[in-house]
């Protein structure tokens, strides 16, 4: 396990807040919050759409732009690496050249399972993985049961 610092659960926790804020709105998606975080400062949040669209990374990186280049990003949920009504969210983080990504769980999707985290490392993303994810896990329960 990562040695997490108290700024990451910080910006982890805000990324579950802005998830919480979706739950049950989503589907047939799971809610899911990203924070963009760049010396220090949010620079860019979202979290899942209404019906499920768009993702929270893209939106976090449209609100951020350019500044995203660097930054890390906190996701509740493994990005998404798969092409369906939307790009991967994986390839619009690798795109907007993050340096840095914690995600709190893996996706049980097996279109996505751990194919977006292995898509960020092979790009040369510091990826890392489990910081508060039974609490993601437990936000998106319903979400999780689809996939046993």
């Amino acid at each position: 396990m990562p040695d997490w610092s108290k700024a990451d659960h910080r910006f982890m926790r805000r990324a579950l807040e802005l998830a919480q804020a979706q739950h049950g709105k989503t589907g047939p998606n799971p809610a899911v919050g990203c924070v963009l975080v760049k010396d220090g400062k949010i620079i860019g949040e979202a979290a899942t759409a209404i019906g499920g669209r768009p993702h929270g990374e893209t939106q976090a990186l449209d609100l951020a732009g350019q500044r995203a280049k660097g930054s890390t990003a906190y996701v509740t949920l493994e990005p998404c690496s798969h092409i369906g009504q939307t790009g991967p969210c994986a390839r619009a983080l690798i795109d907007a050249k993050i340096s840095r990504c914690v995600i709190a769980c893996i996706d049980p999707d097996p279109r996505v399972h751990w194919r977006g985290a292995a898509m960020l490392q092979e790009a040369g993303i510091d990826t890392s993985i489990g910081l508060l994810a039974a609490e993601s896990q437990n936000l998106n329960a319903d979400f999780f049961e689809k996939f046993p």
